[in-house]
């Protein structure tokens, strides 16, 4: 497939990026760690699986009510989220494991539980983390024709309201991302700046492979199993869905679309002006860092600007080497954008949800910084 591309100037910065780098490797070195997973990953691996298909098998042949059935879908809808954040994520960067094969498995998490790892590694690992930010690349600034997330793209009246209706579009993520979105991207012909996008029978076979096994473990077989009215059914599974999907939708917008971190497009540029680590420090935000329970649930979610730099990292080391990053940024004055808890994060994003969906006469540029 042909790649229509957005340089950036390496020649810039090379101190910066020389620094981080050989400080970061030193910082493994000297302590004799794996840049992988190690038993603390491991452990939230097994966690986060059997808090999706623990709750999932105690529907199906616990025998329980109703109400406790929704509750459990619930907890599969956090458990959900939880595995996309820590697995999946992981290992489709190559960061969970130096094997490849190990990755690979694990990356078929994403499958299973509705998504296709095939496109998200188009989408996410190539086209927002090389373009982060730059409107009409990044896929991740196109949620929702409903959501205006970057100040270079369109107005419409409907965005004036965002702030109020956005955070419910985000319920509905992963619903869209099961039924619609892959199929979405099959069928373009043109992916950020991939033109002419031709796929593998290989590729193909195991995203529609595993579509059908989660139509059919998820959908089909709790219709044969459980007495219980397809609404009824469809209620849990919408329920959790919207809990996955909300949870997903937030954290993810709380990496880029918050204040602080710089947005540009890719119309009438033929080189971006920073080399492409300082590009992701100015583009990137991290919240909550000191709060354990966030740590570990969210993976390096929240901290985006480690994994932007270093995305083959493992997520569990990230926030020992938070602090690494942002001393060498501060010693050569680039921006590490942050917010000390997860809530002040989350009001600068309703905050920008709302500065983006004011029309653009109305309002002065959204700063860069």
């Amino acid at each position: 497939m042909a790649q229509s591309t957005v340089s950036f100037d390496n020649q810039k910065s090379k101190e910066f990026t020389s620094e981080l780098r050989d400080r970061v490797d030193a910082y493994f070195e000297e302590n004799d760690l794996s840049k992988h997973a190690n038993t603390r990953m491991v452990v939230k691996t097994v966690a986060m699986l059997a808090m999706v298909f623990v709750p999932y098998f105690l529907i199906l042949f616990g025998g329980f009510g109703v109400w406790a059935m929704l509750g459990l879908a619930l907890v599969m809808g956090v458990g959900i989220a939880g595995c996309g954040f820590s697995i999946s994520h992981d290992a489709l960067h190559g960061a969970y494991s130096s094997n490849k094969t190990v990755n690979y498995w694990l990356g078929l998490t994403f499958d299973l539980l509705g998504a296709s790892s095939y496109l998200w590694k188009i989408t996410h690992n190539v086209i927002h983390h090389t373009y982060t930010n730059i409107q009409g690349i990044d896929e991740d600034l196109e949620v929702s024709p409903l959501l205006r997330l970057s100040p270079e793209s369109d107005h419409y009246w409907f965005h004036r309201f965002q702030h109020w209706y956005g955070f419910a579009i985000y319920s509905f993520s992963t619903l869209f991302w099961v039924f619609a979105k892959d199929y979405k991207y099959l069928l373009e012909e043109d992916l950020g700046p991939y033109q002419d996008i031709s796929h593998d029978w290989e590729d193909l076979a195991t995203l529609f492979g595993m579509k059908l096994f989660y139509y059919g473990y998820m959908i089909v077989l709790p219709l044969l199993v459980l007495s219980i009215t397809w609404w009824q059914f469809a209620i849990g599974f919408v329920a959790m869905h919207l809990t996955a999907g909300l949870i997903l939708g937030v954290v993810f917008q709380l990496a880029h679309v918050v204040e602080g971190p710089e947005h540009h497009t890719s119309e009438g540029n033929d080189m971006m002006k920073d080399a492409w680590l300082v590009h992701e420090m100015k583009t990137t935000a991290n919240f909550a860092r000191t709060n354990s329970l966030v740590c570990w649930y969210v993976g390096g979610l929240n901290f985006q600007i480690e994994h932007h730099l270093f995305p083959r990292i493992c997520s569990v080391h990230y926030p020992a080497i938070s602090g690494i990053v942002e001393e060498v940024a501060e010693e050569h004055g680039i921006p590490y954008h942050h917010h000390p808890t997860l809530w002040q994060s989350i009001r600068s994003h309703y905050r920008m949800l709302k500065k983006l969906g004011t029309p653009p006469a109305a309002t002065s540029p959204v700063p860069a910084t």
